[in-house]
């Protein structure tokens, strides 16, 4: 079907439509302030601003990480703002306690509230990435994330959602969250989709204003910031949703109208409930990096919108702006930052800045601004007058973080995000009592169904330990049936199957977890790389077991071979910590009646081709539209038999990708050493058995986008896939293997680069003369023709590790990316010749 656009999303939204084209000024609408201006708040701000010393305001402006910074640092630079980032915690510690997370927030507080010779001492403020609970700690209530929210679609819901979120940050601590995030997804390849309510504007403004309030309480209202609240985020602004091809921190191109109809409701809606910061986006707006921007942060977000809290930049999100780094970047200050996260180099930051406003680069005007709005946000939030971290009210309650009530709550969003798009013949709901088969790679992985952001940045790395009091889908599922008398059937893995024949199985499947550019993908096609789940259903189907598919997923995907493969299909999006809503669903009661109905409804076009363009526009071709779902009430008519044809995605025929910030399905990153030669990398890092190799995570052009990989002895890297690749018609084509390389340390023994198909079946050449040729410290790129392995003897008609480096002596090498692609004609081919 064709997707039903409604014009307003398109058009003039919202009324504000009088500015267009050419060189008239595009007109942003100036909102309604929710807190009137306060002259007794402002007078009090005079009275600090007078008495703090130009350290002690540029101290404010600075946000440094936890691991970077200590309450030292904090009592010498007077800083103003410490932040944790995803998969940070109290002494690096994961299974860190509450009393461990608000310990070190007194600490900080104390810090900052230490006696000074001149000026003032301000409180420091805490803010966290709580963007689907309290996500970077153990044990707290994980709730769906946004665009499972976003199906939901209850504003009500979402207050009770962000109290209850709210009241889990403030037990630890904490008084700010970087969240909500308004971004309007348009391309789902965008690794960042999931953090996006709808495609929808509207729906975006009022789930966000909806969260912010539940947040930050009613503005005005005596509940308001008070002990069991926390500062909001309105963040990217603006047109992290819009970039080319979905590309993350890409480039947004779109005139000012646009941005300001499709990208700004939830700015809007927000402002207008009080939102108290801003965070500015990784994102260009037609080639003009949006930290750098002044006409869109001062003119437009200060300006017209009338937005009076604090503006703060993203990760090191400065040091995008041309001409600028990570420890200077004047231009960004002048635009209107004011609250700068440098999370490692905070230090140089400060005293650049410094400097930058004693010889007249940055003018003093700006800092008292940026500083005026930093004071007024720590005022409103009751930091100047309040209680310190320990002595508050939450902080010394053991019950609030994963509380019995907001489980309950997450299981109840859970159950009312599901959205079912297919039930041949009413197989659902189940009957409680049959003998149900439980398998796939989610079903029983709290980790999986609860995606990126949760303990690590990545959601990668986790285990059962750190979800306890969580359910994942098959506890629920298990819960149900067996209380019922029926019998719950594993296979001995995921994907096998088990002796005894079952009366219909449930099959899990579905995206790894992943976060921000990470998550990039090239086609929304799933099973091209995960064939595993489409191969058991059609296995079922083939011995005549009814099966319902359960999809984990970020975004929508092309699964129309799997949608063929089952009788019954649910999104469930990625639930969180509370798994067992699903069965809640699936199952009918003990009286044959279904216990609850599907209310989740699309908030996104669902693809119909495998076609690698985005369809989240008015051109988009979608199977389901937005607000598509069916119900137990309203049964639909058979879905039929939907096309199954596959188009590659752009490039594809001439490339594969086999890292790139991530390893790319179907590749998974392994270490070895004589102890063990297959050892799995996930999330920040690992190490073999004997660590004689380490894989750590470092930032190159973004956060963690590139490895840097550590021989202390004997050992290997490796990409390996789970099923041979074959790579014959790129060899014919002449492509290589390609990789980004830095070399650290050179190498102290030889270096072989292979390519296996089946080991001891392999190909390799010797790198370390090229690496010890190398100028340690910078990029190059280093390309290897296929056939040079294949002469080698690697059967490239079977290919299952693409990358695999080994050495017996000490090295470090920096690895950005990895890929077989065509290179130009001479740089790689048959001869091995390895090329700069």
């Amino acid at each position: 079907m064709r997707k039903v656009i409604k014009t307003r999303f398109w058009g003039c939204m919202l009324l504000f439509c009088h500015a267009a084209h050419g060189s008239e000024a595009v007109q942003w609408p100036a909102i309604t302030p929710a807190l009137p201006p306060n002259p007794e708040l402002e007078r009090r701000i005079d009275d600090l601003l007078a008495r703090m010393t130009l350290e002690q305001k540029v101290g404010q402006m600075i946000q440094a990480e936890i691991a970077h910074v200590t309450p030292e640092d904090v009592a010498t630079y007077r800083l103003g703002s410490i932040l944790n980032g995803g998969g940070s915690h109290p002494g690096g510690n994961r299974a860190a306690s509450q009393a461990d997370w608000v310990a070190l927030a007194e600490a900080f507080h104390q810090a900052s509230m230490s006696p000074v010779t001149e000026g003032v001492a301000i409180p420091i403020l805490w803010g966290t990435d709580a963007v689907h609970g309290h996500n970077n700690v153990r044990g707290a209530t994980l709730f769906p994330h946004n665009i499972g929210l976003g199906a939901a679609d209850d504003p009500e819901l979402m207050r009770r959602i962000g109290l209850a979120t709210a009241r889990e940050v403030a037990a630890t601590g904490i008084g700010w969250t970087f969240a909500p995030t308004l971004a309007v997804a348009r391309d789902d390849r965008w690794g960042r989709t999931y953090e996006s309510y709808s495609e929808d504007p509207e729906r975006v403004a009022r789930l966000g204003r909806a969260m912010v309030e539940g947040l930050q309480g009613s503005a005005g209202g005596d509940d308001f910031l008070s002990a069991s609240r926390v500062a909001a985020t309105a963040k990217h602004f603006i047109g992290d949703g819009a970039t080319l091809n979905g590309v993350d921190q890409g480039d947004a191109i779109l005139d000012e109208a646009a941005l300001r109809d499709l990208h700004g409701a939830g700015y809007f809606s927000t402002f207008a409930a009080g939102v108290q910061t801003v965070m500015i986006t990784f994102n260009s707006v037609n080639g003009d990096k949006v930290h750098g921007d002044r006409h869109l942060i001062t003119e437009v977000l200060k300006g017209q919108l009338g937005f009076d809290g604090l503006v703060v930049s993203d990760w090191n999100g400065v040091g995008q702006v041309p001409g600028c780094t990570n420890a200077s970047c004047p231009q960004a200050i002048n635009a209107g930052i004011d609250l700068v996260m440098v999370p490692e180099d905070w230090k140089v930051f400060r005293q650049n800045l410094l400097d930058q406003v004693r010889d007249g680069t940055v003018p003093l005007a700006r800092i008292e601004d940026a500083v005026r709005r930093i004071l007024r946000v720590k005022i409103r939030s009751g930091l100047l007058d309040g209680l310190s971290p320990a002595a508050r009210p939450l902080s010394s309650d053991a019950n609030v973080i994963g509380a019995s009530e907001h489980r309950a709550l997450a299981r109840e969003a859970v159950r009312r995000s599901l959205v079912l798009l297919k039930n041949e013949d009413g197989l659902l709901p189940l009957a409680p009592g049959l003998s149900v088969l439980v398998a796939g790679d989610g079903a029983d992985d709290i980790g999986k169904q609860s995606g990126g952001w949760t303990i690590s940045w990545q959601g990668t790395g986790n285990g059962r330990d750190d979800f306890p009091g969580a359910t994942s889908i098959a506890d629920g599922i298990s819960e149900v049936v067996r209380s019922a008398g029926g019998r719950l059937l594993r296979g001995d893995g995921p994907w096998l199957l088990p002796e005894e024949k079952p009366d219909v199985a449930i099959v899990v499947f579905g995206e790894d977890p992943y976060a921000e550019g990470q998550g990039d993908r090239q086609s929304l096609d799933f099973s091209a790389a995960r064939p595993e789940a489409l191969k058991m259903m059609r296995a079922l189907r083939a011995e005549g077991i009814p099966v319902v598919a359960v999809l984990l997923a970020g975004r929508p995907l092309w699964v129309n071979p799997e949608l063929n493969a089952a009788d019954a299909f649910v999104v469930a999006w990625l639930p969180g910590s509370e798994g067992g809503g699903l069965a809640d669903v699936l199952f009918r009661d003990a009286g044959g009646a279904f216990r609850y109905d599907f209310e989740g409804r699309l908030a996104f076009s669902w693809p119909a081709s495998s076609k690698p363009d985005p369809v989240n526009s008015p051109d988009g071709e979608s199977l389901f539209a937005p607000g598509f779902g069916l119900s137990y009430a309203s049964p639909a008519a058979p879905l039929g038999l939907l096309d199954e044809t596959r188009h590659a995605a752009s490039g594809a025929a001439s490339a594969v990708a086999i890292f790139e910030a991530r390893p790319l399905p179907p590749w998974g990153l392994y270490v070895g050493d004589p102890a063990d030669w297959k050892v799995s990398v996930a999330g920040d890092g690992g190490r073999s058995r004997l660590g004689h190799v380490v894989v750590d995570r470092i930032d190159r052009q973004v956060q963690e986008d590139s490895l840097r990989l550590t021989w202390q002895g004997a050992g290997q890297v490796f990409f390996q896939a789970d099923a041979p690749q074959d790579l014959t018609v790129l060899r014919t084509a002449g492509a290589a293997l390609r990789m980004v390389l830095r070399v650290v340390q050179a190498p102290a023994a030889a270096v072989e680069l292979r390519m296996d198909c089946g080991y001891p079946c392999a190909g390799s050449v010797d790198l370390v003369g090229r690496l010890q040729r190398a100028p340690q410290g910078q990029w190059f790129e280093l390309s290897v023709g296929l056939g040079c392995f294949a002469e080698a003897g690697a059967k490239l008609e079977a290919i299952d590790t693409g990358l695999l480096l080994s050495s017996a002596g000490q090295m470090v090498l920096d690895l950005a990316t990895a890929s077989i692609e065509m290179v130009e004609a001479g740089a790689a081919g048959d001869g091995c010749a390895l090329q700069p």
